[in-house]
């Protein structure tokens, strides 16, 4: 399915027919890839069953797929599109998530590991990481503003597991983020390897984001019911306070001391 018409991709996500092509190995749920078609239209698509779901200790068993639509939910808010139309329903191996497949552009650079001890013009140094028994070197990320929006977009969502892995620049230009199922806890989860505008100034654009956010997120308002039917009250209580504090501080968060920054394995 091509163009951009999330309309229609959601109707095809959520009515079409689900066929299973295979299955990704390197999940640590489980995940199929999937066609899904319905009335002339076909797409590939990740279908994630709550019944692959590998049981976490600091989150509620069974639940993971919400999050990744609650996660489509507050990205769709924002109006950056970040993450694939993703939606919850039944499918061959009971309900489960089903997102959009995005094809990831190999020659985009998102990521590197550099000799110097700064990060050099178009980049943010992360911090050092471990490349031999005996050497580090610097771990830097790019400095584009889709990538500044996505760090944005999980503090937001508290996404306790942003790895290089789960950012998919596609073809066009445009960034999604994928695997969100560990976002949106109570509690400080924020694990990203997106740290270099940690403690500046959020942008313009982004206050301005976080100030519309935070009246769709008042009690009663569409996007706050949608939200209840995926979350626990506790946890969209957590998102608002988040989204309060971001525009109260009007800055980048920094790690908090208290949990690891970076997510293992980092990509």
């Amino acid at each position: 399915m091509s163009g951009d018409r999330t309309p229609a991709v959601v109707d095809l996500l959520s009515r079409g027919e689900l066929t299973v092509r295979g299955q990704v190995r390197e999940a640590s749920n489980a995940v199929l890839f999937c066609s899904v078609a319905y009335e002339g239209e076909e797409a590939a698509c990740v279908y994630k069953p709550v019944m692959g779901e590998r049981p976490l200790w600091d989150f509620p068993d069974g639940n993971l797929a919400r999050r990744e639509v609650a996660a489509y939910e507050l990205s769709e808010a924002t109006g950056w599109g970040l993450v694939p139309p993703t939606v919850l329903r039944e499918g061959p191996y009971g309900e489960g998530m089903v997102q959009l497949w995005i094809e990831a552009d190999p020659s985009a650079a998102l990521l590197a590991l550099v000799e110097d001890e700064e990060a050099g013009e178009g980049w943010k140094a992360v911090g050092p990481a471990q490349v031999a028994e005996d050497r580090t070197a610097l771990l830097v990320h790019a400095d584009t503003p889709q990538l500044r929006r996505m760090a944005v977009l999980d503090a937001v969502i508290n996404n306790g597991d942003r790895k290089g892995g789960h950012l998919l620049p596609a073809p066009d230009g445009r960034l999604y983020g994928i695997d969100h199922g560990v976002s949106f806890h109570v509690d400080d989860k924020l694990r990203t390897l997106l740290w270099g505008w940690a403690g500046e100034d959020l942008t313009e654009e982004a206050t301005a984001v976080l100030d519309r956010l935070d009246g769709e997120l008042a009690p009663g308002t569409p996007l706050a019911e949608r939200l209840a039917g995926l979350l626990t009250g506790a946890e969209v209580d957590a998102l608002r306070e988040r989204v309060a504090g971001l525009r109260r501080t009007g800055r980048h968060p920094v790690p908090s001391g208290q949990w690891p920054a970076i997510p293992w394995p980092p990509v």
